[in-house]
């Protein structure tokens, strides 16, 4: 085979494994509205077997002589087995069932697989405009298919009163019919607006506005108050994270309150964002003994008699026994399927769900949920897993979110694991998973760009962090 043979072969290999990576980011993205066509539910299942499975092709087909795609390679591959390791010790120590320790694992670490399989794959500057525009059209698929709920349900076509009392809760997009739907929906929206906004220079400005008009309309008529929190409590952290510039700090801080004082005027006086004042004037349910601060901190109080060794610290109290989407919502939604394959349950998720169910707070918004990503990962597999789960995202952090909107993203993860369980949440933990994988392969891009500019072999080991 010639050198150039050898090349197409290559091209064709990666292009095939790029197509692979977007079918194992589909299996995840689009189940739940397969599902309402009939499809049986062990569809929503499917891609916990196909994401590993794309991972497991790009490292077996690629030959990457780049040093630092194989640092992050080994990195990420530590970090997932020390994560599984972990989860299995809490299995054991609590008899928890295999089935457990599988979506326990995946439900938290299939974000990072998907990283890793798309870090690993040597995508093409060509290949990867191919990728990325068929991703964007997914999410666009997703704010079309919102926009269509929205109109049917105001119309009465569409009539979803024996699911929710609340019209909004039902513009989900491509997460419909799912529990906070509406909200998942429109920060997969929000979340791919901001970036392209911001990183898709070569488009015209017009385009990128639009794109971020139509995330703030989805949020409006989804009414998803809580991510507008989450996008500026993470919005201010990243802003604490520049304090070494005091240029940059001040100007954020200063677009931050521009900001929120036009998100503020809205709420006041547009009336479309007047849902938004809903607990802004009801202060004192957010204090000790209010309604509020007692449904949210009801699982910790739940938990905590059930901790009676240090054992129980380090490793909970087994995967899915407690307030997670897998002890929360999984197991009771499908036991028909996972009861006959080993789960096991524990009574904290029941007791929580009594009190939960019987909170008008938690029964008006999921931001009140005593059922939270950190809570539940804490119950479920103790300090040591929110370790290996931490070390994960410091790996994301430091070697594959170069930039501030990838940073901003991560920051999201972080404040919504206090509010609910969407980073438990596959469909939008992966749509962050694709953004991560392909804004990194710019920058991989640009920097070979400029080696070649200067002269230098395209593999030299410069760090990506001086784009």
């Amino acid at each position: 085979m010639t050198v150039y043979q050898e090349k197409i072969a290559k091209k064709k290999q990666y292009f095939e494994n790029s197509a692979i990576i977007l079918i194992a980011f589909a299996t995840a993205f689009f189940p739940r509205i397969i599902q309402t066509l009939g499809i049986p539910p062990i569809i929503n299942f499917l891609h916990f077997g196909i994401v590993p499975l794309a991972l497991i092709i790009a490292l077996f087909t690629n030959r990457s002589k780049n040093r630092t795609q194989i640092a992050i390679s080994w990195e990420f591959l530590f970090g997932l087995l020390l994560f599984l390791a972990v989860i299995t010790a809490s299995a054991l120590f609590n008899n928890a069932g295999v089935i457990n320790v599988l979506l326990e694992y995946f439900l938290y670490g299939e974000p990072y697989i998907l990283v890793l399989a798309i870090v690993c794959t040597p995508i093409g500057r060509e290949n990867l405009e191919e990728f990325k525009k068929w991703f964007l059209w997914f999410c666009i698929i997703n704010f079309l298919l919102a926009v269509l709920q929205s109109l049917l349900i105001n119309s009465g076509i569409l009539n979803i009163s024996h699911l929710t009392q609340a019209p909004a809760d039902g513009v989900q997009g491509v997460f419909f019919w799912s529990g906070a739907g509406n909200s998942v929906s429109a920060t997969v929206t929000l979340s791919v607006a901001v970036d392209y906004f911001i990183n898709s220079k070569k488009a015209p400005l017009w385009l990128r506005s639009l794109a971020l008009v139509a995330a703030i309309y989805q949020i409006v008529i989804s009414d998803s108050k809580q991510m507008i929190i989450g996008f500026f409590g993470a919005w201010f952290l990243l802003i604490l994270t520049e304090v070494k510039n005091i240029i940059k700090l001040l100007t954020s801080l200063i677009l931050l309150v521009l900001t929120g004082v036009i998100f503020w005027w809205c709420m006041n006086n547009v009336e479309a964002f007047h849902a938004f004042k809903m607990w802004g004037d009801r202060l004192e349910i957010f204090a000790p003994g209010g309604e509020a601060f007692d449904v949210k901190t009801a699982a910790i109080r739940i938990i905590l008699p059930y901790y009676k060794s240090p054992l129980h610290w380090l490793f909970g109290l087994g995967p899915g026994h407690t307030v997670g989407r897998l002890g929360g919502w999984l197991l009771k939604d499908y036991w028909f399927l996972l009861g006959p394959l080993g789960a096991t349950i524990h009574p904290v998720s029941a007791k929580t769900w009594e009190v939960g169910l019987a909170s008008w707070l938690f029964m008006n918004s999921t931001f009140f949920s005593p059922f939270y990503g950190w809570v539940g990962m804490w119950g479920d597999i103790g300090l040591l897993g929110i370790g290996g789960y931490l070390y994960l995202n410091f790996v994301l952090w430091s070697r594959v979110c170069l930039d501030r909107i990838s940073k901003l993203l991560m920051l999201t993860v972080f404040l919504f694991g206090f509010m609910f369980v969407q980073t438990e949440e596959p469909g939008y933990m992966l749509s962050l998973a694709v953004l991560f994988g392909i804004r990194w392969h710019e920058h991989r891009i640009a920097l070979s760009s400029r080696n070649r500019s200067i002269n230098l072999p395209p593999n030299t080991n410069r760090s990506l962090e001086v784009i």
